[in-house]
């Protein structure tokens, strides 16, 4: 179980790191007066959102891979294709939402962007750890496939669900506060509450 919760945190930041780098380009490309880049950033939300993750971990599992050359596909193959195809998975359809949330920033508290960005994004860090769950259909020793393996080798179902269950609950619980940190060192006050500008 601890190996899976090691798992599905590195997965989760990689993930994260991944989807913040798309979000942050996506988000810009929304806001651009060009119409032909808006479109790109439109098309690529919409494209992702609308596919369902488990479409998108299957798609850089089994098909990706074998588009690649030969020598970089063997690199893959021997440390982790499950983890790496995983965390293009996640990444990709999370930068999606990161890009929505980004371009609303941008819209709406254009001097405030990092603190709308950390005040919208709690749920979609929750989620992006909850999704890595998915993971374990293409193989990644995370923390739901060790939940199963222990059910399998010890025949204590309720046991392993209700443990693997807590810690997904504690991890959640803890991103929240600490995001929930980030969001009241960031604020200024009165600005969200009162829908004011930073001039007041």
């Amino acid at each position: 179980m601890v190996q899976g919760v090691a798992a599905t945190l590195k997965l989760s930041g990689l993930a994260w790191l991944q989807a913040l780098v798309i979000g942050l380009l996506v988000g810009a490309l929304r806001t651009l007066p060009w119409r032909f880049l808006r479109a790109i950033g439109t098309v690529y939300v919409e494209f992702f959102r609308n596919i369902p993750l488990l479409v998108h971990l299957f798609f850089w599992y089994f098909a990706a891979p074998e588009v690649l050359p030969q020598a970089f596909r063997e690199w893959l193959v021997e440390h982790g294709v499950e983890f790496w195809s995983a965390v293009l998975g996640l990444g990709v359809y999370s930068g999606a939402r990161f890009g929505e949330v980004f371009r609303a920033g941008i819209q709406a508290v254009p001097r405030a962007l990092l603190e709308a960005s950390a005040s919208t994004g709690l749920s979609t860090a929750q989620d992006l750890l909850k999704n890595s769950s998915l993971a374990l259909t293409i193989g990644v020793a995370e923390l739901t496939f060790m939940t199963r393996q222990v059910e399998s080798y010890t025949a204590r179902g309720l046991e392993a669900v209700a443990a693997g269950t807590l810690i997904y609950l504690v991890l959640c619980l803890v991103v929240a506060a600490l995001m929930g940190r980030v969001e009241r060192r960031l604020a200024i006050p009165g600005l969200i509450a009162r829908g004011l500008s930073p001039e007041g």
